[in-house]
C-alpha cells in the first residue's frame, strides 16, 4: 500500500475520532445537542455545506481554486424566486438557474484553461461579477417564495429522511462514481499531481479544467435551490462565505492545496466535523467573530498537515 494512502487513512480515522469525541462532549456539555431540533438542524448544514464540498473537492484535487460558488448560489436564488414570483413552474424556474450556473461555470472554466488566467484571479472577478448581478437583477431586495412544491427541496421529507440530505447523498455518490470510478476522475487526479506529464500522456487537459468548473457550479446551483427553498426566499445576499466553508472541509479532509492528492470520502468528514464545530459553537453561545477565527485555524493546521506529510515544511 503507498504511503499517501496510509497517511489518508489515518487522517480520516483521526477525523472520525473526533467527530466521536465531539458528539460525546456536547452531549454531557450540552441537552440540547442530541435533541431531533437539533440534529436536523445539524443535517440540513451539512447538506448544504457538503453539497458545494464536493464540487470544490474536483477543483482542488485539479491544484485550482474556485471562490465563486457563493455568487454562483445567490444568483441560482434570486432567478428561482424572480420565476416562480412571476408564475413560472417551479422545475422551469430550477433548470434556467442551473443553465445560468453552468455558464457561469462554462466561464471560469474558460478563462483558466484557455485564457490561462490564475484560477484565483479568475473566480475572484467572477464572483465580484455574480455578486453583482444577482443584487442588481433583484434591485437589492428578496422575492418571497410560497410554491409548496418547491419548498419541498429544503424543507420537506421522503418518509422521515430530509430532501435536502437525500440530495447530498445522491450528490456524493455520483461524486464518487465519477472520481474513482471514471477515466474522467482519473484524469483529475493525473492533471492535478502533474499537468505537462498529463498533456503529454495525450489528456486534453483544458476539456477536463472545463469540465470541472461546470461540476463546481452545479453543485453551487443546487445549494442554492435547497436554501431558497429553505428560507422560502430568493436572496441577492444567499451564499456569502459559503466557499469557505467548502474550502475548509476539502482541505480538513486532507485534499491537498498543490492538488493529485485526496478524496471525497475525505471531504465527507471534513464537512461532517466542520458541522458539528459550527453546532456546537453555536449551542456554546460562542461569538460568530471567534467562529471564523476558529475555522481560519482549522485551514491553516490542515494545510500545515499536508505541507508536512510532503516534507514541504520550511
Amino acid at each position: 500500500m503507498e504511503k499517501k494512502n496510509i497517511a489518508s487513512m489515518i487522517r480520516s480515522f483521526a477525523l472520525v475520532f473526533i467527530i466521536i469525541a465531539i458528539c460525546i462532549v456536547m452531549t454531557i456539555v450540552s441537552p440540547v445537542f442530541m435533541t431531533s431540533r437539533n440534529i436536523i438542524n445539524i443535517i440540513r448544514q451539512i447538506s448544504i455545506n457538503g453539497i458545494i464540498a464536493v464540487g470544490m473537492t474536483f477543483v482542488i484535487l485539479l491544484g485550482c481554486i474556485d471562490l465563486s460558488v457563493g455568487s454562483i448560489v445567490a444568483i441560482t436564488s434570486v432567478i428561482c424566486g424572480f420565476m416562480l414570483q412571476a408564475g413560472y413552474h417551479w422545475l422551469v424556474a430550477c433548470i434556467v438557474a442551473l443553465i445560468v450556473s453552468i455558464i457561469f461555470g462554462c466561464f471560469n472554466g474558460f478563462l483558466i484553461a484557455y485564457v490561462n488566467f490564475q484560477p484565483f484571479i479568475a473566480t475572484l472577478a467572477t464572483v465580484t461579477m455574480g455578486s453583482g448581478i444577482a443584487l442588481a437583477f433583484s434591485d437589492g431586495k428578496p422575492y418571497t417564495i410560497s410554491d409548496p412544491a418547491f419548498l419541498a427541496i429544503g424543507q420537506g421529507y421522503v418518509g422521515a429522511i430530509l430532501i435536502p440530505i437525500i440530495l447530498l447523498v445522491i450528490v456524493v455518490a455520483v461524486g464518487l462514481v465519477i472520481l474513482n470510478m471514471t477515466t474522467f476522475g482519473r484524469y483529475v487526479f493525473a492533471i492535478g499531481g502533474n499537468e505537462n506529464a498529463a498533456k503529454l500522456s495525450g489528456i486534453r487537459t483544458k476539456r477536463v479544467k472545463l469540465a470541472v468548473y461546470v461540476i463546481s457550479a452545479i453543485c453551487a446551483s443546487i445549494v442554492g435551490m435547497i436554501l431558497s427553498a429553505r428560507i422560502s426566499s430568493g436572496q441577492p445576499t444567499a451564499g456569502d462565505g459559503y466557499e469557505l466553508d467548502a474550502i475548509a472541509a476539502t482541505a480538513i479532509g486532507g485534499t491537498s492545496m498543490n492538488g493529485g492528492i485526496g478524496s471525497l470520502t475525505g471531504t465527507i468528514f471534513g464537512f461532517i466535523l466542520l458541522g458539528l464545530l459550527t453546532n456546537s459553537m453555536n449551542l456554546l453561545n460562542i461569538n460568530s467573530f471567534y467562529q471564523q477565527i476558529a475555522k481560519g485555524i482549522l485551514i491553516i493546521i490542515a494545510v500545515f498537515i499536508d505541507m508536512t506529510s510532503k516534507g514541504k515544511s520550511r
